[in-house]
């Protein structure tokens, strides 16, 4: 494939938001299913060396999701949020909470876009606002960056296979 590696991050000083953004080399039904197909989902979104484990995934307007990523050493590092609005093939609005921390609270909300690319490819913009630029900031020195593009290389293999069963 020739997918150009790497999320491009924009995460201006002193603000509360981040924006994420990734080309895939496969249409834009393929890759929006990767985002709401529970077995494919626990496919790739994970760091590397991580595997992931589904509690709820209700991938509509109104449902839930919870999962869980597990490290090599058997750690466990649980997600939950809400899907505010899935519109298909385009967008997926939701929310994003990360269970380790040790108070409730630092929401995130996702809006996810899906745009069609020429030669049947696609452009995923993820737009996190957070609640303050300190939640933002920690979430990127958390690690996110290189789990996100760890996922989206897992993601591009998953397609590639899925594009070589049955081309688009």
């Amino acid at each position: 494939m020739t997918t150009t590696k790497g999320i491009t991050l924009v995460a201006e000083p002193g603000k509360y938001d981040l924006t994420m953004i990734r080309e895939f080399d496969a249409p834009r039904e393929l890759v929006f299913k990767a985002h709401v197909d529970a077995t494919w989902l626990a496919r790739w979104l994970s760091p590397g060396d991580y595997d992931m484990r589904i509690d709820k995934f209700d991938a509509r307007s109104g449902g839930a999701y919870r999962y869980i990523h597990i490290g090599p050493e058997g750690e466990e590092y649980a997600f939950h949020g809400t899907f505010h609005e899935v519109s298909d093939p385009v967008r997926i609005i939701q929310t994003f909470e990360f269970e380790g921390l040790p108070e409730t609270g630092h929401v995130c909300l996702d809006s996810i876009s899906f745009e069609i690319l020429a030669n049947n490819r696609t452009r995923v913009t993820t737009h996190s606002v957070f609640q303050s630029v300190d939640d933002r900031d920690g979430m990127i020195q958390s690690g996110m960056e290189r789990g996100v593009n760890d996922g989206y290389e897992k993601l591009d293999e998953l397609l590639e296979r899925e594009l070589a069963k049955s081309p688009v």
